[in-house]
Parts: C-alpha cells; structure tokens; sequence
C-alpha cells in the first residue's frame, strides 16, 4: 500500500511538520500560538472574525483539526477532551432503534460506553466474532447503521481487512468507523481503504509524551462533518488551547519516533517468538502471524504494540513486580515502554465470559514498545521473565 503521500504536495513526513496552516499569519511565528481566551470580540452584531467562544471554535484547536484531517485524507476533523469523549460524540451521530456492529476485540472503554450508557438510549450493539467479510454481511441486519472496528484490534492486535468491511458495509448502506490509535495515519489511513470515519486516542503516539489527554475524529463527507460539527458544539467535550498546542507538538515528530518504536518492536517480537518461556505472540508485524500479509496490504508495517503468554509454570505478578525500565500502566504509544494486563486493567470493563471467548485471557501481557535502547528493554523483559519462573 502506498500511503506516504497525504494527497496534497508534500509527503506525509513532511506533512506531518507543516500540514494544518501552523504559521501565524498576524506575526509570522512558525509555532501556531496558544489563544488561551474562552470568548472573542466581535466586530458587531453577527460580525465575528470567525471565532465567537472556545467551545464552539478556538484557533489553536481548529489548527490541530485542520491538521488531523489533512493527515487522515479526510474532509473535517475535531478535537475531543478524550479518545471516549470523540468516540461517544461520534456514537452519538446514532438514535434509539440503530444497532452498531463491534469487532471482537476492542478497547474496553469503546465496549463499556456502549453497553453501559447507549444501551440505556436504545442504541443496541452486536460483537462480530471473525475478521471474514462474509460474516459481516450475514450480521448486517436492518437495523445496523454502523460497523466500529479497530485494526489490529486492541489487546490481540486481531487484523480486519478494512477495504473488504468497507466494501460490504457499503453495499447495506452501513457507515464503517476505525479507530486507528494503534496505526495512526503515518502506518496506516483508514479512509484511503474506504472508512467513513476515523478515530483517534490523541493521548497516544499521536501526543507521544504521556503529557495529555486528548482525542480525535475526521470525517469523509460533508453532512457527517456538519452533524459531528454541531453535537461536538452541543455536547461540549471539546479539547482545550494547551493540550491542542501539546498534540500538534507531538505530532511534528511522529514519523521519527514510529519509525523507532517500530523498529523496536520487531526486535522484541524476534525475541518472544524465540523465547522457550512464551507460549504465544501476537504481532502482525511477524510473517508467521495470521493477519500478516492482510495487514501488510493496507498498512506500511506491523506497528509498535504486541502481546504475548507466557508458558506454564511462571508467576504473572512476579513477572510485573520484577520490571525495572517497563513501567505496569494504563495507555501506550509514549516514548517510554509500557506494560500492561489486560484482563484487569484496559478491557476489566468487558465481562470475563466475553473476554474468554474472544480470547483475551488472565495470562495476556500487553506491551506498548518505546523507544528506548532495545537491547535496555529487552534485558528488563528477559530478567522479570525469568524471575517469573516458579
């Protein structure tokens, strides 16, 4: 797949730098300003200099979405408070009597705000057990307006063909949303592969510092952005002038630091496939695992987070309490390497027969690679792993 190109004049590495208008225009500052204000002065009644108050719109954020949109190839993007807060917002394009179509393995909190508060509105669900499009059309019935779906999926890095979803999904007249916090669009642009909307958790690799807590949506059609315009103003879960400065900041280094994170991450993977004390690995990034070469059609490498089991005979807890440089934590996608359980932690929220099923079980590490020295991080993994060994 050829996505280093973001349809504009430059390459998406240089995009990522320049993309979005960031230059001031009233004083040439290559840096877009941060305009702490909540409100504007207006010229007079009706006459506003196109900001009015900063929940409806606020320069800094409008360069972020400006930014975010160009990057993802589509026509408008938003900034939320949170990856939830756009994830909700975008959910709430949706009405009492519409089912949405989830992938098997989602985040936890994606599972959780549709359960535990649309459901309460009428909005209905279903889990689509295969990553088979074919599936997809048997589970699309009359009342499904939208499929929601992750690639690779959130914790068993699960690949979906997302050209093939999209096609089906287009074919009933089913909208497909992709949250592509994993990939971000240097790795991988859902909308070139036939998305209607995206997603991002902007606190990840997007953000890249741990410092904020933000989340992202572009759109690929005029009457979505209109709607999603006017419920990101209705609702109010806008995302504020400093963390929006914070995130364009991120954003500018994006390229370097994925192409290190993921750098990493192979190296890692090469060592748990290699290792006698893991039972299973999950990465597509490895020719051996089953989503690689689908993945490989619509993304520009295997990304940066993988999960493995690790064999019987070995102590989960001692494993994490003997971690010195990987740091057990909620999130991923900082420069620092991170760990996490899974079970208990990111999808605690999905009920344990749920998790089962789908294959999420009490022995699933989740690692987010930084991008530290590799061979640092790999010590760390090798030392708590055999100090996991009862």
């Amino acid at each position: 797949m050829n996505n280093t190109k973001t349809g504009a004049k430059y390459s998406l590495k240089t995009a990522l730098i320049h993309a979005g208008n960031q230059i001031d225009e009233s004083t040439g500052a290559v840096n877009v300003p941060i305009y702490q204000t909540s409100t504007f002065k207006q010229d007079g009644l009706g006459k506003n200099r196109g900001f009015e108050y900063s929940r409806t719109g606020n320069p800094t954020r409008k360069v972020l979405e400006d930014l975010i949109a160009e990057l993802e190839g589509g026509v408008a993007g938003f900034a939320f408070a949170s990856g939830m807060a756009a994830i909700t917002t975008v959910l709430s394009l949706y009405r009492s009597g519409d089912r949405i179509l989830i992938s098997r393995n989602v985040y936890g909190g994606t599972f959780r705000v549709l359960d535990k508060v649309f459901r309460n509105f009428g909005i209905e669900y279903s889990i689509l057990d295969s990553e088979d499009p074919e599936d997809l059309r048997a589970a699309i019935t009359d009342d499904v307006k939208a499929i929601l779906l992750e690639s690779p999926a959130n914790p068993l890095m699960s690949v979906t063909d997302i050209g093939a979803f999209a096609k089906v999904a287009h074919e009933k007249g089913v909208k497909v949303i992709v949250d592509n916090t994993f990939m971000t669009p240097y790795i991988q642009r859902p909308i070139e592969l036939g998305a209607d909307i995206v997603v991002h958790s902007g606190t990840k690799y997007l953000g890249g510092h741990s410092d904020l807590v933000a989340g992202l949506a572009v759109v690929n059609d005029e009457e979505t952005a209109e709607r999603l315009a006017f419920l990101q103003n209705a609702t109010g879960g806008v995302l504020q002038p400093f963390d929006s400065f914070l995130l364009i900041r991120g954003i500018k280094t994006l390229s370097v630091r994925m192409d290190r994170h993921v750098e990493n991450a192979k190296r890692i993977a090469e060592y748990l496939r290699a290792s006698e004390d893991v039972s299973k690995i999950f990465y597509p990034g490895l020719e051996t695992d089953p989503g690689h070469a689908i993945n490989s059609k619509q993304a520009r490498n295997g990304g940066a987070m993988l999960s493995f089991e690790l064999k019987e005979g070995h102590d989960l807890n001692r494993f994490f309490e003997s971690l010195e440089l990987i740091s057990l934590a909620e999130s991923l996608g900082g420069v620092e390497s991170l760990v996490c359980h899974p079970s208990t932690m990111t999808h605690a929220s999905i009920p344990e027969e749920i998790r089962k099923a789908v294959g999420i079980t009490d022995g699933l590490i989740r690692l987010s690679t930084g991008i530290e020295d590799v061979d640092d991080i790999i010590s760390d993994l090798d030392n708590a792993i055999r100090k996991s060994r009862i």
